[in-house]
């Protein structure tokens, strides 16, 4: 399915665990240093450096882009880390996140309690995204490096739903078919006895 970001609260609906996108438009890289920032900014009054309603963030940190590139190495890195920021993020109106791996159920019932989506790119192909990245710019934060904010506009940036609004999450299921699959292996076998040949 192709979607556009910022994703709109209508499509957010029809975007079920397993489903595959690519995304086009404009997304934001953040990773923790950067969370923890903006939590703070937003807990003294403070506006954060972009407006979080309806925004799609990227956790990732790019390396350095070679001459002629717009960016380096674009892979996701471990989700887990932003989730002790990620409730009040959605909170603030964040409706859409891509990373790698799992999320905490707190993160989970988050995510249905605001209507959001999370999405998981593939870890190690970081070369291959960096592709659909047209263009990338540092707009907070520069101090951080690797891990300032970065607004990048994607085209047809692959990803899979991994959390939806209606609680599913497609670890549990992947986990659950594995299990289902380890029972099945552990039917006995049936053992074919061949009669033993007599000395002559």
């Amino acid at each position: 399915m192709k979607i556009t970001s910022p994703i709109e609260t209508k499509l957010i609906e029809k975007l079920t665990v397993g489903t595959q996108v690519t995304i086009s438009g404009v997304i934001y890289t953040m990773r923790d240093a950067a969370h923890h920032r903006i939590i703070q900014a937003l807990d003294r009054g403070e506006k954060p450096p972009f407006a979080l309603e309806s925004q799609t963030l990227y956790y990732m940190g790019p390396s350095p882009a070679k001459p002629e590139q717009v960016i380096g190495s674009a892979g996701p890195t471990t989700s887990l880390r932003m989730d002790i920021y990620t409730p009040r993020l959605l909170a603030a109106g964040v409706r859409a996140m891509i990373g790698k791996g799992s999320r905490t159920p707190e993160v989970r019932e988050a995510i249905k309690k605001h209507k959001a989506v999370y999405l998981v790119a593939t870890g190690g192909a970081g070369a291959l995204l960096a592709k659909t990245i047209k263009q990338a710019e540092v707009i907070a934060y520069d101090d951080l490096g690797a891990e300032a904010v970065m607004r990048l506009t994607v085209e047809d940036f692959p990803a899979i739903v991994a959390n939806d609004i209606y609680g599913a999450d497609l670890f549990e299921q992947g986990k659950a078919k594995y299990q289902k699959k380890k029972r099945r292996g552990k039917t006995p076998l049936r053992f074919i006895s061949f009669p033993t040949r007599r000395p002559f």
